[in-house]
């Protein structure tokens, strides 16, 4: 078998439809676009939900909740997430490292799910009141970037 013996499977591949070609074809004359109207001239285009002067379906329906602009997504880590990291002191960079977060200049919290059991300084955005506990009473220090 040599690569120009290669064909698709049966049936997996249809013919391009040839609009406009003469009459023979099925999509000879008016080429698929109806009879006359916007739509049918050439250069006509028509916003996808545009439905032709009926109040679109994005305006009948009620709005719903609000978003807040101001919102701060955080990277969450427990406490025992931090048992990965070998680094005396943790900050972005060795959570990036250790492969904990996805990018450096993410907000980052920790979370006191878990136990710490070594004394290690943590530098990152946020902390939970249990975790900022946990890690004094191993020894650690936290502190805010």
């Amino acid at each position: 078998m040599k690569l120009g013996d290669l064909k698709p499977a049966a049936g997996s591949t249809k013919r391009r439809k040839r609009i406009g070609r003469g009459n023979a074809s099925g999509w000879g004359r008016n080429a698929g676009r109806g009879e006359k109207g916007y739509g049918s001239r050439t250069g006509s285009k028509s916003a996808g939900l545009f439905e032709g002067g009926q109040m679109p379906l994005h305006r009948r329906l009620p709005k719903r909740g609000f978003s807040n602009p101001f919102r701060k997504e955080y990277e969450i880590l427990n406490l025992r997430d931090l048992g990965r990291v070998e680094a005396e002191v943790i900050d972005a960079a060795a959570l990036l490292e250790a492969g904990l977060i996805n990018k450096i200049d993410s907000l980052i919290k920790v979370l006191g799910d878990g136990e710490i059991d070594r004394a290690v300084e943590i530098t990152v955005d946020a902390f939970s009141k249990s975790a900022e506990e946990k890690i004094t009473a191993a020894g650690g220090k936290v502190a805010r970037r």
